[in-house]
């Protein structure tokens, strides 16, 4: 199939640059209408208690949207005026009158209700903000969810502006060639545009997160670089030793093309993972970023390959390998592998050590800028008006005759009743240990409880029952192709461990940065005590099939010189020296990709791009560089064992994947 593609994009490269241009048209088209389409609802989970109560009491008891505003030393007479206005307004359905503060009198708060709608909510905020005073901030209910879709656009646009041009500087210092490194780009861009049109598809029959508009497309661009800098690179060598282009494309698309194809099915493999998990957001996430690196995937074997058909005449083949640093480290690391595998290991796992004290959370508005109305506002109210703040309720379906001994559980602080549902009132956040204890307790007696920690308790209790089930599947699913792409046993069991290893390291970091506070500031944010609830779920799951995408690139040349007869520490060598520069350059670049995430202002996902910006960089280095090599050489002869039987399947499906011959 492969060479099929590969063939019929060098038969006809105009042709295949044309469909992939309508694509990359079609793309942006689509993606102009995607925002209006995206939803910010994270941590549900479907059919849980949570869930179907707090679906029930909404439709026998719908709390209606309302807007809040906080206005510091205005005139009474203008704030009234301001809230005569509002009233008049079609879709309000009231406003409270200016409440001062008890602690600044020049500070009053007013409440308006909207209808079902609230499509009120904006001419009410223009009105207060309108008013003369020395600040004035209005959010809640729709301005805030407007708050969480504008950041996520925002974010998108600064970290492209951002990640493009440095990834094309670094590009040009790779190859020292304009037309080389604007290949890779040209398909990084058209892989965004691709991105944006299959989120729009899948936005037309499922809820699509604005979280996964950023990941898909930092994933998108980073894949996009990642594979065509192996083709590209691939192609260089194949025309130093022989400069014709056609054959040179062909070999490169036989040799490069072949590992794109299994790092491709293999990172995909990895995002389907999250289609386990029954909260929308993951499902869909993870559909789509399946649906994104496949796309990537053909865009390198079939666009790339036609490109480098018309242009290839243009890049200058690579310069002869000689003693390079690689060469020289990977002697370094055959001379003491033991000491080196114990070392980088040991690191590994002290990186990896705060993950034991993992707390997940709903996170609150300190997950946005200090800027957005939205935050001001929640600090506002908190300094200004405390007791109209504070832990969101724990619903729960009852009456009066219920709060005496919904009361008495430990962790609730006070409890009140109205139509049919008691509000108990939690005395610490969701997360803390109290609250959900508390959420335990009032289950145990018989009560049906929904509101925030009652679904932080749901989401928990279904990654704890659904990660294993995950991992599992994705491991077998990471052993069956690694299998198929090398023949071995022990290859892919050892591609697993140190995976997930690195992958542990890296939320090791995030959770001592953003959770315990350390050095939180310099990226623009501060102690969480949570780590955002979908944060090692996805971190787990990028990682994990990036890694393996840097395992089949050192494999694939280690591979090649074992099958040419190499002994098996040379062979490991020589992989080394031939692809070192190529994972450490793909590495770089995939962490200027995701250290995009880090210039928005959304803290999530900040803590996906420290994660991902970590795991790649230990990846590209520590483990590929050091762990790996140190591991196969130990192994020795021992790195191609596989059972007499399994050696025969592999021999039977070898000509499908295993072995991609050169054309002639």
């Amino acid at each position: 199939m492969l060479r099929l593609l590969s063939g019929a994009a060098v038969r006809r490269p105009v042709l295949t640059i044309l469909l992939w241009a309508a694509v990359l048209v079609a793309g942006f088209t689509a993606g102009a209408n995607l925002f209006s389409r995206l939803t910010s609802e994270v941590g549900v989970v479907p059919g849980s208690q949570s869930a179907v109560v707090q679906d029930r009491l909404d439709a026998e008891n719908p709390v209606p949207q309302s807007v809040t505003a906080v206005v510091d030393g205005a005139p009474a007479a203008a704030v009234a005026d301001a809230v005569t206005r509002v009233r008049a307004l079609d879709g309000v359905v009231s406003v409270t009158d200016p409440a001062p503060s008890d602690r600044t009198p020049s500070v009053v708060v007013v409440s308006v209700v909207l209808d079902g709608a609230g499509e009120a909510a904006e001419p009410a905020a223009e009105i207060l903000r309108a008013v003369p005073a020395g600040s004035v901030v209005v959010s809640g209910g729709p301005l805030s969810m407007a708050d969480y879709n504008d950041q996520a656009q925002e974010d998108v646009q600064r970290a492209e502006l951002i990640s493009l041009p440095v990834v094309l500087v670094l590009l040009l210092v790779v190859f020292g060639s304009l037309l080389a490194a604007g290949l890779p780009l040209l398909v990084a861009i058209v892989g965004i545009g691709a991105n944006f049109g299959v989120l729009y598809l899948f936005s037309l029959v499922t809820d699509v997160s604005v979280y996964a508009v950023q990941v898909t497309t930092m994933l998108s661009m980073g894949l996009a670089v990642d594979y065509a800098l192996l083709l590209v690179s691939r192609f260089r060598e194949e025309r130093a030793v022989d400069p014709g282009v056609r054959d040179a494309v062909l070999r490169a698309s036989a040799t490069a093309g072949r590992t794109v194809l299994f790092t491709g099915l293999t990172v995909a493999v990895a995002l389907a993972g999250l289609m386990v998990f029954p909260d929308p957001f993951l499902r869909s996430l993870g559909l789509a970023a399946a649906g994104v690196v496949l796309v990537n995937m053909l865009a390198a074997v079939t666009l790339l390959p036609a490109m480098l058909t018309l242009w290839g005449h243009r890049i200058k083949p690579a310069a002869a390998a000689g003693g390079t640093a690689f060469a020289r480290l990977a002697a370094r690391v055959q001379r003491r592998p033991l000491l080196t595998l114990l070392g980088t290991a040991t690191a590994l796992v002290v990186l990896a050590l705060p993950v034991a004290g993992l707390t997940i959370g709903n996170g609150d508005s300190r997950s946005l800028p200090s800027a957005s109305d939205t935050r001001r506002l929640d600090e506002a109210l908190a300094r200004d008006f405390p007791a109209l703040t504070g832990p969101d309720p724990l619903l729960i379906p009852g009456g009066p005759a219920d709060e005496a001994r919904i009361a008495a559980v430990p962790g609730i602080a006070r409890v009140s009743s109205s139509d049919g549902v008691v509000r108990a009132h939690p005395a610490a956040l969701p997360a803390e240990e109290s609250t959900q204890d508390a959420v335990r307790q009032l289950r145990a007696q018989g009560f049906e409880v929904a509101g925030t920690a009652a679904r932080l308790a749901d989401y928990r209790a279904m990654l704890g029952e659904r990660a294993p089930i995950a991992a599992v599947l994705v491991a077998l699913g990471t052993l069956a192709l690694l299998f198929a792409f090398t023949g071995s046993v022990l290859l892919p069991i050892k591609a697993v461990l140190t995976n997930l290893l690195s992958i542990a390291a890296s939320l090791g970091v995030v959770v001592w940065v953003f959770q315990e506070g350390h050095f939180a500031w310099l990226l623009g944010s501060e102690r969480l005590d949570t780590t955002n609830l979908t944060v090692p779920v996805l971190v787990a799951a990028i990682a994990f099939g990036l890694s393996v995408d840097y395992e089949m690139f050192l494999l694939s040349r280690i591979r090649e010189r074992h099958l040419a007869g190499d002994a098996a520490d040379r062979a490991v060598a020589a992989g080394l020296q031939q692809t070192g520069r190529i994972i450490t350059s793909a590495g770089l670049l995939l962490v200027v990709v995701f250290a995009g995430f880090l210039t928005g202002g959304f803290a999530p996902i900040k803590q996906i791009g420290l994660g991902l910006v970590l795991a790649v960089a230990l990846d590209a280095t520590v483990v590929r560089l050091l762990l790996v090599p140190a591991t196969m050489t130990l192994l020795g002869r021992w790195n191609w064992w596989a059972p007499r039987p399994l050696r025969r399947l592999h021999g039977r499906i070898g000509g499908a994947f295993a072995e991609a011959p050169a054309p002639a």
